[in-house]
């Protein structure tokens, strides 16, 4: 067989079910190994970036691999920022890209990256943006290095890798002759029964002496599948659950040991339960800059910090842990809580502060405050759904309002920032969890960036629903000005009109102004079979709820803002 056809084989035998990338000349063999498999189906996207996030999100809530594709060349590096949030958000992806002719090395063919002849090096920034890149310059190696690249994405903590196929060996008479299937040999991470001894001592005396103990979750704890262990762990010493924002629902947060959101956009109720915590139980965290407030340097002083990570290079990064387990969120969790209910007695039940969700948001402006717009889409969400925030200031509304329960998660964008990662990433999500409400909340600045991949969705009849917070100006930039330099500028644009957009593409599409309009507009989108899109048209005024620092909101600080931002509201 070919060897485009060797790779398909080979990812449909590990239950790959979906591939997303471009067309090119370098890559036109994939295309027509993938249009004849009965079991992967290819998404063509209108540009590759957003086939790279699509496969971080086909990736996000599964064990399976997400799998993207692009010619040589410019189509390649246009993969570079969903590599990037791979690497860094811990999301197995393989990336397949097409590569000039090796007989023609050095002599600046079209898309040639070799880096020989004052070609760009594809090898040094793929080996940047992934745990390991690979070009075949044998059709022999195909499987063998198909094999080896796809154990290293799964391999320990999660992450990309990339294979470059040169043109001549995807030519119509190179063949595969000694294929075999992908062998997955993923051990799992299980932790060292001696720490885990050691941690329950450490939480049985710190119970027995009457210390107070908070569960701190990350996106790690969520990868891993950890929350229903992390759950009896809690029940049974009645200890309180805080997270991050990408741990939302770990948990349901209408439970009684859930407080809610911890960081620079948090909740109180987690923000008391932090600072009277003797002992914090970190579990899959990475300490980001924004659960830390900018990385403060006394999180933990004065608390015992138990750190569980399945990468070893995450204990100590930032702060320093008194104890650490290194292995899977879910095993460590699980061992920790058979060893603790050893060793104690269940609680008695405890009662803790509300997060409050449903405290009553003044009005501000004449259009939709967009915290009411959270509490009513956390009233209408289905049961299993998935909600994605984009980069910009809807995500904090989204983190702090969103209430979740009954398998509901929540992801935003992770460390390196993309902007629209996640407006595209939701069709990767969708085409992963085709029975689950997959919904996009995303600014109008990140629609702007990728909102043509609505053609991609309409296509393949991908029913994903995107929330647009529309407000016409870059709040995030503007916030970041005003605070640091007290003037802003160039933070405003125009939009089109998004309703007759989305309806010429062929998806369903409305405009809501007021909340009535928006709850009926997510009702009938609920209720669609096509992609939708809901232009909701947000106040100015109304300011996301950020803390800048763990004793809580600075109200000075965020009084001066609205000061400054009152002047252009509308």
């Amino acid at each position: 067989m070919r060897i485009f056809e060797a790779i398909v084989k080979a990812l449909a035998g590990i239950k790959v079910d979906a591939a997303f990338g471009g067309a090119g000349e370098q890559d036109a063999a994939l295309l027509l190994a993938l249009n004849n498999s009965k079991t992967i189906r290819p998404v063509i996207t209108r540009h590759e970036q957003a086939a790279s996030f699509m496969a971080c999100g086909y990736a996000m809530y599964t064990d399976r691999l997400g799998v993207c594709f692009a010619t040589a060349g410019p189509g390649a590096f246009n993969l570079i920022s969903g590599l990037s949030v791979a690497l860094t958000e811990s999301y197995p992806v393989l990336a397949i890209v097409g590569a000039s002719r090796l007989k023609w090395r050095g002599k600046g063919a079209l898309h040639e990256t070799s880096g020989l002849g004052r070609t760009p090096n594809a090898r040094q920034i793929f080996d940047a943006v992934t745990k390991k890149a690979y070009e075949l310059t044998d059709v022999a190696q195909t499987c063998d290095v198909l094999d080896e690249a796809v154990n290293i994405a799964f391999h320990g903590r999660p992450g990309p890798v990339l294979i470059a196929v040169p043109q001549d060996l995807a030519d119509p008479h190179v063949s595969v002759d000694n294929y075999h299937d992908i062998r997955l040999a993923i051990q799992p991470s299980s932790p060292d029964p001696a720490s885990i001894v050691t941690v329950a001592q450490v939480i049985a005396d710190a119970v027995r002496n009457e210390k107070q103990i908070v569960v701190l979750a990350g996106f790690g704890a969520v990868y891993s599948r950890a929350g229903a262990d992390i759950m009896r762990l809690v029940e049974h010493l009645q200890i309180p659950v805080i997270t991050t924002m990408d741990a939302k629902g770990i948990i349901s947060e209408s439970d009684p040991l859930a407080l809610g959101v911890f960081g620079e956009v948090g909740h109180a109720s987690a923000r008391e339960a932090y600072k009277q915590a003797d002992v914090v139980l970190a579990v899959g965290n990475s300490f980001a800059q924004y659960d830390t407030f900018n990385f403060q340097p006394d999180m933990f002083q004065g608390k015992t910090l138990i750190h569980i990570n399945i990468d070893p290079g995450e204990i100590n990064k930032v702060y320093h842990a008194d104890y650490a387990i290194v292995a899977d969120a879910r095993l460590a969790i699980a061992a920790l809580a058979d060893e603790v209910s050893r060793s104690l007695p269940a609680a008695q039940a405890r009662r803790y502060p509300t997060q409050g969700y449903d405290i009553e948001l003044p009005e501000v402006g004449s259009r939709i405050h967009p915290g009411d717009m959270v509490k009513s889409l956390s009233r209408l969400l289905p049961p299993n759904a998935i909600v994605l925030g984009d980069a910009g200031t809807h995500t904090p509304w989204l983190a702090f309002y969103l209430e979740l329960s009954n398998g509901q998660t929540f992801r935003k964008v992770g460390s390196f920032g993309t902007m629209a990662g996640y407006t595209n990433g939701a069709i990767g999500v969708k085409v992963a969890h085709p029975d689950r409400v997959v919904v996009s909340g995303c600014g109008d600045g990140c629609y702007l960036m990728a909102g043509f991949e609505l053609l991609t969705a309409v296509q393949y009849e991908i029913p994903v629903i995107w929330i647009i917070f529309d407000d016409g100006e870059f709040k995030l930039v503007r916030l970041h000005q005003l605070e640091t330099y007290h003037e802003f500028a160039l933070t405003d644009f125009t939009n089109p009109d998004y309703v007759a957009y989305a309806k010429a593409c062929g998806a369903d599409a409305y405009r809501a102004e007021t909340l009535g309009e928006f709850e009926q507009a997510f009702q009938k989108a609920l209720s669609s079979s096509k992609p939708t899109l809901i232009d909701a048209r947000i106040t100015r005024l109304a300011l996301p709820p950020y803390s800048p620092s763990p004793e809580g909101l600075v109200e000075g600080l965020w009084n001066a803002i609205r000061l400054g931002v009152g002047s252009i509201v509308r």
